[in-house]
């Protein structure tokens, strides 16, 4: 199987696009905790590079860098979702935008880098980044939503996911890390 790389560079194109708007919006937010909640925007913008990478994983090798990108937007936006309801504690939220500015960058990398073998991606994601990713995802407890409501509360409870703190182990275990 191999995906058409027509497609592949729409989907990087788009998705650069979105880590720009992504970036300008976290450096917007940066040491202002009054926006916390700015990171659920965050959520969904990662959410959508998110979707491309899974619809395209699909046709894809299982050794296709877009099955890393998949799994790595999954964590940022889990972060993104989570720390949007952070409440009284302005020092996690200046380390989770951070921690997300450092993820948005190496996102941008890793699609530069789309068309190389999967062990050489996996090596470009800095160690200090891992760290802190999980440093920061056990500051959440696991009944801190990783997905936003729509307001309507018996829907919400229904659709609301967590994401437990051994799914996120898992999530930085399959992309080897």
């Amino acid at each position: 199987m191999s995906i058409d790389k027509e497609i592949v560079k729409d989907f990087v194109n788009e998705s650069k696009t979105l880590i720009e708007d992504l970036i300008d919006l976290l450096e917007g937010i940066e040491g202002d905790f009054s926006q916390v909640q700015k990171l659920a925007d965050y959520g969904n913008g990662v959410d959508r590079i998110m979707g491309g990478a899974k619809s395209l994983a699909l046709s894809a090798s299982s050794d296709h860098a877009v099955h890393l990108i998949s799994d790595y937007t999954a964590l940022c936006k889990a972060v993104g979702y989570k720390a949007s309801q952070i409440k009284d504690n302005e020092q996690l939220f200046d380390v989770c935008v951070a921690t997300l500015l450092d993820g948005s960058e190496t996102l941008s990398t890793l699609l530069d880098r789309i068309e190389e073998p999967l062990s050489a991606l996996k090596n470009s994601i800095p160690q200090a980044f891992i760290d802190r990713l999980r440093w920061v995802s056990g500051k959440f407890s696991d009944d801190v939503s990783m997905s936003v409501g729509t307001g309507k509360a018996a829907e919400d409870e229904v659709g609301k996911q967590k994401l437990k703190q051994n799914e996120i182990d898992d999530l930085l275990k399959k992309l080897g890390l």
